[in-house]
């Protein structure tokens, strides 16, 4: 057992697969008890489940305020307090050129992309702010720190909570509490499976796939965004608050974009291991 979370506890939203999950299994082996959030009430349970007495599941709608503060009450109700809140829940959402986008699809692509970050922050905060300690940590995207790398709508609100971890980051210090976020590039997850391969079960065609774009030559896995994660909640990063840490093999420094997202002729919202939102 690590010691690098030892005693504290962590909110991961979007918390029952994908770099959620790697993130929670991760801080829990590192000591932290979690509060896993999610959608999806049979994986975010099981995995709940697979952690033991240090883990929670509550099914949450990070659009919805309610269900976020529930998610950070339930964290301290059940473990005393709150030392981090991530901010990981996410979609794909609307995909097309910019003259085709609905404003339907723009709106909830980018209340769960934003507001849902948003609500994060402010309930994290809520908690925070009388402890005089904390980090928020979200995650966003190479396409928040590069254009082309990603559909205009989601390109746009990941943008944005760069900026919002800049704001908030300042505001917070003069209490203690680190704001910070981390930005993957290509992961293997069921979310990049479903968009790379047309399958989200396809994560073996997509790892390959993603090898073959990676300027280092390997695929990227949730473990990886989950140790940049922990690394940035942990005592080791107590002066680091305000920045976005890019994990994208050197991508976003290779020159290399693509078109792929805008030549969709569909407005199309997938959120991890599911379609048809």
């Amino acid at each position: 057992m690590g010691e690098r979370m030892q005693d504290k506890v962590a909110v991961i939203t979007g918390g029952a697969c994908g770099i959620g999950a790697g993130t929670a299994r991760r801080f829990v082996e590192q000591g932290a008890s979690v509060v896993v959030s999610d959608l999806n009430r049979e994986a975010g349970q099981a995995l709940a489940d697979e952690l033991g007495d240090r883990a929670r599941f509550i099914r949450a709608d990070v659009t919805r305020e309610e269900d976020v503060a529930a998610a950070v009450d339930l964290a301290v109700d059940s473990f005393g307090r709150l030392d981090c809140m991530i901010n990981n829940a996410g979609i794909i959402g609307a995909v097309g050129s910019i003259k085709d986008i609905s404003v339907e699809a723009w709106d909830r692509t980018t209340a769960i992309l934003m507001r849902g970050v948003f609500l994060g922050m402010k309930h994290a905060a809520r908690v925070m702010i009388p402890q005089k300690s904390g980090c928020i940590l979200s995650v966003t995207s190479t396409a928040g720190v590069a254009g082309g790398l990603g559909p205009h709508v989601y390109t746009a609100a990941k943008h944005g909570v760069v900026g919002l971890t800049k704001s908030v980051g300042s505001e917070l210090a003069k209490h203690r509490i680190r704001v910070n976020a981390v930005a993957p590039g290509n992961i293997v997850t069921v979310m990049t499976s479903a968009l790379i391969t047309g399958e989200p079960d396809n994560q073996d065609v997509a790892a390959e796939m993603i090898a073959v774009m990676s300027p280092l030559g390997f695929s990227g896995y949730p473990i990886d965004v989950a140790n940049a994660l922990l690394y940035l909640a942990s005592d080791e990063a107590r002066y680091v608050t305000g920045h976005t840490l890019v994990v994208d093999a050197g991508q976003t420094t290779s020159g290399e974009a693509g078109e792929m997202f805008h030549q969709q002729e569909a407005d199309i919202i997938r959120e991890e291991g599911k379609r048809g939102m």
